[in-house]
């Protein structure tokens, strides 16, 4: 496309500088196109970079992705003639902590991460050792919808055939009678991984309010206020946060877990119908906060309220920009 100049640059994966890693590859150099790959740990959702250039772009899109670049169109921040979306369909993304936490070892100590259909085989010292791929795969991931983008221009390969459905039913196949348990806070968040995805979900609905608020509590005392998650975000595109407005001065700049929690509480807000659950967020903290209870919680929530799933539909206004006689009836009733 680019010796062709359909596109002015490409926009895709290459591989990271760390082991079992990707980097997003923004190109206008067809000498950098054998740099482009492909593979189980191409996490970044590259709809994030879509508004800081111009011209004709070509981009590499997961299901996720796909929906995140239709929110963007749904705000008139990009342009959908200005695009060429390579669709790619997306088995689901390994997640490396939960690879090192099921071997025990770093991934520097990993030899190969190999996936095989339903199975992943991982090499340590020479010996390989298969495990059910939803050990592995990311909550989001289990937990996805429509792993097939819902807009392209050319899809790589044929639609996904692994479905939410199956995904969840290995999980929690291997964690039956474990059931949802909520260990010791600290490093990793305050829910154990073992849970599946939902379960993790419920298990804080489960609580009464006094729990829920004493887990929030202890989770945001170790935020470190990095925006990682915010700045991971497609989704949030204002050129200004209003965490640094200074008139007024929405919260205090210290990370105090009052004011963090008032910032994800906000920030979440803002992202109703706009997120499409790619676990960005949580992915990103650096000290595993479980962001994707909030974000994933605000999206059911949109979906059960207004019958809302973000980035489905390019040509339907935004959720909060317009309203319908039944909503209103069923807000105030």
């Amino acid at each position: 496309m680019l010796e062709q100049d359909k596109v002015d640059l490409i926009i895709g994966f290459e591989a990271g500088s760390l082991k079992f890693t990707t980097t997003p590859l923004i190109t206008k150099s067809k000498d950098d196109l054998d740099r482009l790959v492909i593979n189980p740990f191409i996490v970044n959702n590259l709809a994030l970079f879509l508004p800081d250039f111009k011209g004709r772009i070509a981009v590499a899109s997961k299901g996720c992705d796909s929906r995140s670049i239709v929110s963007l169109i749904q705000d008139n921040k990009v342009s959908r003639d200005d695009l060429v979306i390579i669709g790619i369909p997306c088995p689901g993304m390994i997640e490396l902590r939960k690879v090192e936490k099921l071997t025990g070892k770093d991934r520097d100590e990993l030899d190969d991460i190999i996936r095989e259909g339903d199975k992943v085989v991982i090499t340590v010292d020479g010996k390989g050792s298969e495990f059910p791929i939803a050990e592995v795969l990311s909550d989001n991931c289990l937990a996805c919808e429509f792993p097939t983008p819902q807009d392209y221009d050319i899809l790589l390969g044929e639609p996904t055939a692994t479905s939410q459905e199956s995904r969840v039913k290995s999980r929690e196949s291997r964690v039956k009678g474990q059931g949802s348990r909520v260990q010791s806070h600290g490093e990793g968040g305050g829910l154990q991984s073992e849970a599946s995805p939902d379960s993790r979900l419920q298990t804080l609905k489960a609580m009464s309010p006094q729990q829920r608020w004493e887990f929030w509590r202890k989770e945001f005392s170790r935020c470190i206020r990095c925006y990682a998650c915010r700045n991971i975000c497609p989704s949030c595109f204002c050129k200004r946060c209003f965490v640094e407005e200074s008139e007024p001065r929405w919260l205090m700049p210290m990370p105090r877990w009052q004011e963090n929690l008032m910032f994800q509480a906000i920030r979440n807000i803002h992202l109703a119908g706009r997120c499409t659950d790619c676990g960005g967020c949580e992915r990103s903290c650096p000290v595993n906060i479980p962001l994707r209870c909030l974000t994933k919680e605000m999206y059911d929530l949109v979906d059960e309220l207004f019958h809302f799933k973000a980035g489905m539909d390019k040509d339907a206004p935004p959720l909060m920009t317009h309203y319908e006689q039944e909503e209103a009836e069923d807000l105030i009733r």
